[in-house]
C-alpha cells in the first residue's frame, strides 16, 4: 500500500471533469423538477392565508412555516421531535454568511471552525462530541451531508455558501436515520433544484482585505421534462496579515468552485438528477501566531496575531470534486423509492510550520488524499397511520496521508543533519448497515384521543477497519514524497492490522401535540463512531501490558487500536407557535451518557536518549465515560409592527445553548517523573471538554420596511446580531496560552431588494469590535511554556478567527 504521490485517480477525475463539460454546456441527458415546489426536500416558507389576511389589519404576524428533512421526509419542522435549527438560503445571504463556520455564531452548543494550519478542513463539535484531528484514521463526531451524500473526511469541508437552498443542523445522535459517525449530530447542506422556467443569478461582493468574489448561476430547460443548470464562483481575498520570512500574505483565499446539475422527470413518479461539482484552492499556507517566545534562538512574539515567521516553503493546494446520482420513484401514493449513487475525492497539500519560526525545525508538509463511493437505498412509505423509512446503506473509502516532520535543527545539535521522522497512514474503510425508522400516529392506530406520535427506529452498522501505519527516522533533509531524497536509518513502526467493529443504534421518541401550536415530546438515541488504529502510532512506544518483560504483536496491535465510542442521549422538548405565529420557541432539555471516548494526542518522543524531543508519536486514548448535561432555546418573535411606517416589522430571533461536560473517566499512560515508568491512571480530574464551551448565544434584531430608491419601489432590512461564547477549551488538558476565555461579537447588516426581488444590494459588517480570538493551535511546550516538548524552539501557537470586516454585495436575478 505504500506509494508515492497518488495518480490513481487521474482516470475517475477525467470523467468528473467531462460530466462538468458536458453538462455546462446543456449536451448531455439530464434531469429538470417538473415541479420544484413540490418536489424539493428544502427550506420553503409558506404563510396561511388567514393569518395574511390577520396580517393586513395588525391582528396577527405569521412567521412562516419551515419544512425540514430531518426524518429523511418533509414535514414542518415545529412537528418533528429532534432539535433542529435550519437557515434557508435566503436568510444566510442576508446575515452576510460567507461559509458554513458562521453556524457557530447561530446554532446552540455547536463548534464548527477552520482546523488548525488549514484553509478549508472543518472541525466540528456539537453538544460536547466531535473530533479535531484530521489525520487519516480519525473520523468525524459530526456527520456534514451534500445533497444527502455523507462526506467521509474533513479536508475540504469548510464549504462556500452560494446556490444553497438550505442548511439543517440537527444536534444529538443521528445514528438510526444517517449512520456513521453522527455521534454529536449532522449538518444538512442542501442546494437548490432547478426551476421550471429559464433563469440567471449573479452576485458579486467586494470587502475588506481586497475581497473579491463573484457566483453567477443558470438554469435552462431543454425540454418539458429535462433541465440543466450550473453555477461558477470565485472567492478570493488578500491576507489579514503577512508571514514575514517568506513575503507570502497569511490567511488569503484563492478558490475557483463548480457546480452543475441535469435533472429529469420523464413521468410525473420519476426524478433523476444528476449533479457534479468541483473546487480548487490555491490559498497560501496559513501560519501560526507564536504565543511564547523562541526557547532556543530568544525570537520574540510579534504585535499583529495574524502575521507569522514560519520559513516552511512548497506547494500549498487543494482539489476536489464529485458526482451523484439521485433517482426518486413514487411507485403509489404511499411508497417512494429513492437511490443516492455518489463518487467524491480531494487531493491536499499543505505546509505546516509548527515552531512558526525561519530555522527548518518541526516544518510539517503533508499529503491527504481521499476517495469514497457510497451507495443509498431508501424506500419510504406515507400511509394513514404509519409514516416510516428503511434503507441499506454502503461505504467504500480510503484515506491516505503522508507528512514529514523536518528537524535539520535538532538534527544538526545530534549529529544528525537533515534529521526527519516521516509517517505514512493507509486506512481503507468498508461499511454498510441496514436502517429502519417509523412513526406512528397512536390515535388513529388505536381509536385513540390522546394526540400521541410513537417513532421507533433502528441501524445495524458493520465498519471494517484496515490501517498501514509506517514510521521511519530519516538523515538528508525531505521525502521522496515531498521532492527530496533522505534515506531511512530507522523504523519506528511499520504496521499493518485490521478488525471490524459492528453496533446496533436503537431511536425512540413519543411526541405529545394537545393542539396543533404545541408539540411536546421525549426520546432517547444511540450514536456509534467505529473504532480504528491510531495513524500516528509507533509501534517501539507500546508498553509492556502483560508485564512478561517483553512487547509482542498482539500488544503492539492492542496500543495502536481504539475502540469504538458510543453515547446515549436522553432528550426532552418543547416546540410551540404561540400569539397567532407571532412567537415561535423551541425548548430542549438533554443528558448524553458518553463512554469510550476517542481522544487523539501526541507527545514528543526522545528516541536517542539525549533529553531532546526529535520526533513525537501518536497516542490515542479511549477515555472512559463522559457525563454530558444540556439546555438549548431558540426561537422568534415578531416585537412589533408599524411602528415607524405602515408594513415595517421589528423581529428578534435567538439562539441559547447551556452545556455542562465533565469525564467521570479518563484512562491515560502515565509517566512517572522520577523513575519514568509509565503506567495508565485515571486523570478525568484534570481533563476538560474540548472546543464546547459552556454557554453560546445569539441575539438578531431585524428590522424591515419599505424604502423606495430613486424612484424604485424596494425594502429595506437592518439586522443587528450578538454572539458570545464563553471560554473554550483547545485541548482536553487545560492551557494558559491556547484556552480562548469568552468573547462576543457584533455583525451588521444592511439589505436592499427591489420589490420584485430582481435587484438586491447589502452591505455586511461582521466582527465589528475586531475582536481577536483563538479557534485553534498547536501545543508542544510545558505548561508555563519554559521548555520544549518537540523540538528546540518550544510550541505554543494559535490560529484566529477573521478580524473585522466590511463587505458590499450586489445580486441581480434573470
Amino acid at each position: 500500500m505504500l506509494r508515492c504521490l497518488p495518480i490513481s485517480l487521474v482516470t475517475p477525475r477525467l470523467y468528473i471533469s467531462l460530466l462538468l463539460a458536458f453538462i455546462l454546456n446543456g449536451s448531455m441527458l439530464a434531469m429538470a423538477q417538473d415541479n420544484p415546489d413540490e418536489t424539493d426536500a428544502s427550506v420553503t416558507e409558506t404563510d396561511n392565508n388567514d393569518d395574511e389576511q390577520a396580517s393586513e389589519t395588525d391582528e396577527s404576524a405569521d412567521l412562516g412555516s419551515l419544512t425540514v428533512t430531518a426524518r429523511r421526509r418533509e414535514e414542518a419542522l415545529q412537528d418533528v421531535p429532534i432539535a433542529v435549527s435550519v437557515f434557508s438560503g435566503e436568510e444566510l445571504n442576508d446575515l452576510g454568511a460567507q461559509d458554513i463556520t458562521y453556524l457557530s455564531q447561530a446554532v446552540p452548543n455547536t463548534t464548527l471552525e477552520v482546523s488548525r494550519g488549514t484553509n478549508a478542513t472543518l472541525t466540528a463539535f456539537i453538544r460536547g462530541v466531535g473530533q479535531q484531528d484530521p489525520v487519516a484514521g480519525f473520523e468525524a463526531g459530526v456527520g456534514i451531508y451534500l445533497d444527502d451524500v455523507y462526506l467521509n473526511r474533513p479536508q475540504g469541508v469548510v464549504l462556500d455558501i452560494y446556490d444553497v437552498q438550505q442548511i439543517e443542523v440537527l444536534r444529538g445522535p443521528q445514528g438510526t436515520l444517517y449512520g456513521r459517525n453522527t455521534i454529536g449530530g449532522a449538518v444538512k447542506y442542501v442546494t437548490r433544484r432547478l426551476g421550471s422556467e429559464a433563469a440567471g443569478r449573479f452576485r458579486a461582493s467586494v470587502g475588506s482585505y481586497g475581497q473579491v468574489d463573484a457566483v453567477l448561476s443558470a438554469e435552462l430547460p431543454i425540454t418539458d421534462t429535462l433541465a440543466v443548470g450550473a453555477s461558477i464562483a470565485t472567492f478570493n481575498r488578500s491576507g489579514f496579515g503577512d508571514n514575514l520570512t517568506t513575503g507570502r500574505e497569511n490567511y488569503n483565499k484563492e478558490i475557483l468552485a463548480f457546480r452543475a446539475s441535469t435533472e429529469w422527470t420523464p413521468s410525473p413518479g420519476l426524478f433523476v438528477r444528476l449533479s457534479g461539482d468541483y473546487l480548487e484552492d490555491d490559498s497560501n499556507p496559513v501560519g501560526a501566531h507564536r504565543l511564547i517566545p523562541g526557547l532556543f534562538s530568544g525570537a520574540p512574539v510579534l504585535d499583529d496575531v495574524y502575521d507569522s515567521r514560519g520559513g516552511i516553503t512548497g506547494e500549498n493546494s487543494a482539489e476536489q470534486y464529485g458526482a451523484t446520482l439521485l433517482v426518486e420513484y413514487d411507485i403509489n401514493p404511499s411508497w417512494i423509492f429513492k437511490n443516492i449513487t455518489a463518487y467524491r475525492s480531494d487531493n491536499n497539500i499543505q505546509q505546516i510550520d509548527f515552531d512558526a519560526l525561519p530555522a527548518v525545525d518541526v516544518d510539517v508538509p503533508v499529503i491527504y488524499d481521499n476517495r469514497q463511493f457510497s451507495q443509498e437505498l431508501q424506500l419510504l412509505y406515507n400511509g394513514e397511520y404509519i409514516q416510516g423509512v428503511a434503507g441499506f446503506y454502503y461505504l467504500d473509502a480510503n484515506a491516505f496521508n503522508a507528512f514529514d516532520v523536518v528537524l535539520a535543527e535538532t538534527g544538526a545539535l545530534i549529529g544528525l543533519p537533515g534529521l526527519n521522522a516521516f509517517t505514512l497512514g493507509d486506512v481503507d474503510t468498508e461499511s454498510w448497515s441496514l436502517f429502519s425508522d417509523v412513526t406512528f400516529d397512536l390515535d388513529k392506530f388505536f381509536g385513540l384521543d390522546t394526540n400521541l406520535e410513537l417513532g421507533v427506529g433502528g441501524r445495524y452498522t458493520s465498519d471494517k477497519r484496515s490501517s498501514r501505519i509506517l514510521r521511519q527516522t530519516l538523515v538528508g533533509g525531505n521525502s521522496p514524497f515531498f521532492g527530496g531524497d533522505a534515506v531511512p536509518i530507522a523504523t519506528g513502526s511499520d504496521f499493518n492490522g485490521s478488525e471490524t467493529f459492528d453496533d446496533f443504534t436503537p431511536r425512540v421518541s413519543l411526541a405529545w401535540a394537545p393542539v396543533r401550536e404545541h408539540n411536546f415530546y421525549a426520546s432517547w438515541s444511540q450514536g456509534f463512531k467505529g473504532g480504528g488504529f491510531d495513524p500516528r502510532g509507533a509501534t517501539t512506544a507500546a508498553p509492556d501490558f502483560n508485564g512478561d518483560g517483553t512487547v509482542d504483536d498482539s500488544e503492539v496491535f492492542e496500543f495502536l487500536r481504539f475502540l469504538p465510542e458510543q453515547v446515549d442521549t436522553y432528550e426532552l422538548g418543547a416546540k410551540s407557535v404561540i400569539a397567532n405565529g407571532r412567537i415561535t420557541t423551541n425548548l430542549a432539555v438533554f443528558y448524553s451518557d458518553y463512554s469510550n471516548v476517542q481522544v487523539p494526542g501526541s507527545v514528543g518522543v526522545d528516541a536517542d536518549g539525549d533529553g531532546v524531543a526529535e520526533t513525537f508519536a501518536g497516542v490515542t486514548t479511549n477515555a472512559g465515560a463522559a457525563d454530558i448535561y444540556g439546555v438549548e432555546f431558540d426561537g422568534s418573535a415578531e416585537l412589533g409592527s408599524n411602528l415607524f411606517s405602515t408594513g415595517d416589522s421589528l423581529t428578534a430571533n435567538w439562539a441559547i445553548g447551556w452545556i455542562d461536560a465533565d469525564y467521570q473517566e479518563f484512562i491515560a499512560l502515565v509517566s512517572d517523573p522520577a523513575t519514568g515508568a509509565q503506567a495508565l491512571e485515571d486523570v478525568s480530574d484534570q481533563r476538560v471538554f474540548q472546543n464546547t464551551p459552556e454557554w453560546t448565544t445569539q441575539l438578531r434584531l431585524n428590522y424591515d420596511r419599505q424604502l423606495d430608491l430613486f424612484g424604485v419601489p424596494g425594502f429595506i432590512s437592518v439586522i443587528g446580531a450578538w454572539a458570545y461564547r464563553s471560554t473554550t477549551n483547545q485541548f482536553e488538558t487545560p492551557s494558559q496560552f491556547l484556552d480562548q476565555p469568552g468573547y462576543s461579537l457584533f455583525d451588521l447588516n444592511l439589505v436592499w431588494t427591489t420589490l420584485d426581488g430582481k435587484y438586491q444590494v447589502g452591505v455586511h459588517g461582521r466582527n465589528l469590535t475586531d475582536k481577536q480570538y483563538i479557534v485553534s493551535g498547536y501545543i508542544f511546550s510545558t505548561p508555563d511554556g519554559t521548555a520544549s516538548t518537540l523540538g528546540l524552539e518550544g510550541i505554543a501557537n494559535a490560529f484566529y478567527g477573521p478580524p473585522r470586516t466590511v463587505t458590499a454585495t450586489f445580486r441581480v436575478n434573470f
